[in-house]
């Protein structure tokens, strides 16, 4: 990255910093702000900035940012607090999103001919996972009943983590479809990728979590490096299942669950990060998807890939939702709000990325533009109801609280929320 682009980046952040307060309590969002920037001044508008998609800072800020975001947003939930209170997210994960990911195949599949079973898998399972991070307002408001706002943060937060070996399945699968005489190799591969990552991630989480827990109880460790170290894990756990033919994400991922489960004291150090050093890598990839990811996808987007992108905000999202919540007791209206409220973010551009970089199959260019068309109208649309839908459901359910007991007040215990 030249000079010029660090300077006018910097002043970009500083400009939205300034008002940014303001703005949270609007329908102007972080990332609509940082994707609009990052239109002006890349390649749709001024061409200010030296990025092209092949430039290899492009796929490092957005792998690093994921890695930061699946370690941060595993490393909120308590499995046991999960299981014994919040069974809301259980049934959107277990329930909806398989759902979510067939639906969203056998459309792609009808949609487009071309693409065959496993490259609409891989489709499906790009745009699939949440990023509640881009509807804040929803999950931070405190008239929205608390339970509501956790089942979409807990599922944010362990969605993209869930899909990724079904990523990578789909992907070899596609591979193997194309190329049958690699079945062994890519069969080979794809077991490492999904058994050896899991297991470093856990290894590195409670053997690091517990050093560094023991160093903090004995202050042997200053806050800042309290920090660091912690996320420090996150990189080591990456690295290590790379160097042996595990995936990183996936390790990263599991790290994260594991330090939240076996050394939750340091989970307040993953936050600090993730409000500000963690929130800034995120803008920025927003800020490169608007510049470079976006115009690249609409000069290869068609009309059935802005209709499939529209279905899966919507029918795809919200019919697996209402079939998840069938015996919960929850209103029509809050099936619908949940249902609604389920962004694409930064977990999707960086899948389809690593489809662009890694694991090239036939049909990548279209599932890339699709997949960046689908976060572009979710960036957008949920970003604009967000705070008028906050208000108007939360209207609704005060109301209904005054009434009597109701499924969506039932009280339960509270994840932290921290991205944005």
């Amino acid at each position: 990255m030249d000079i010029k682009s660090v300077t006018i980046i910097a002043l970009g952040i500083i400009l939205f910093g300034l008002v940014s307060a303001r703005l949270r309590q609007s329908v102007v969002t972080a990332p609509m702000v940082f994707v609009l920037f990052g239109l002006l001044i890349g390649d749709a508008g001024f061409r200010l900035l030296e990025f092209q998609l092949a430039n290899n800072a492009i796929y490092f800020l957005a792998e690093l940012t994921l890695v930061i975001v699946l370690f941060t947003d595993a490393s909120r939930i308590d499995l046991k607090l999960l299981y014994r209170e919040h069974n809301l997210p259980v049934r959107l994960l277990t329930i909806g999103l398989p759902l979510s990911i067939a639906f969203g195949t056998l459309i792609a599949w009808l949609l487009f001919q071309e693409l065959g079973f496993w490259q609409a898998a891989v489709l499906a399972t790009i745009v699939t996972p949440t990023d509640a991070a881009l509807a804040h307002v929803v999950v931070t408001n405190k008239l929205v009943p608390i339970r509501i706002r956790q089942s979409i943060s807990v599922e944010s937060g362990l969605n993209d983590g869930l899909c990724l070996p079904l990523f990578l399945i789909f992907l070899c699968g596609a591979r193997v479809a194309e190329h049958p005489e690699s079945t062994a190799y890519w069969v080979r591969f794809t077991a490492m990728q999904v058994g050896l990552g899991p297991l470093v991630g856990i290894g590195v989480g409670y053997v690091g979590g517990k050093l560094i827990e023991h160093a903090s109880r004995r202050e042997w460790i200053s806050h800042s490096f309290l920090e660091l170290t912690t996320l420090a894990l996150a990189l080591l756990s990456f690295g290590a299942a790379e160097l042996v033919g595990g995936n990183g994400f996936i390790a990263a991922f599991c790290a994260g669950l594991t330090i939240g489960n076996v050394s939750r004291a340091l989970c307040g150090a993953v936050r600090e990060f993730a409000e500000t050093e963690g929130q800034l890598l995120t803008l920025l990839v927003f800020l490169v998807f608007g510049a470079v990811l976006l115009p690249q996808a609409f000069a290869n987007i068609t009309f059935l890939g802005f209709f499939y992108s529209i279905m899966g905000l919507t029918v795809l999202r919200m019919l697996p939702v209402a079939v998840s919540l069938v015996g919960t007791r929850l209103r029509r209206d809050t099936r619908l709000f949940v249902g609604w409220f389920g962004p694409r973010g930064v977990a999707s551009i960086v899948f389809a990325l690593v489809l662009m970089e890694e694991i090239a199959i036939p049909a990548r260019q279209e599932v890339f533009a699709v997949a960046m068309a689908t976060v572009a109208l979710s960036v957008f649309s949920h970003g604009l109801t967000a705070y008028p839908a906050a208000k108007w459901y939360a209207r609704r359910t005060t109301a209904t609280k005054k009434l009597g007991a109701a499924a969506e007040h039932e009280s339960i215990n509270e994840m932290p929320f921290h991205r944005y």
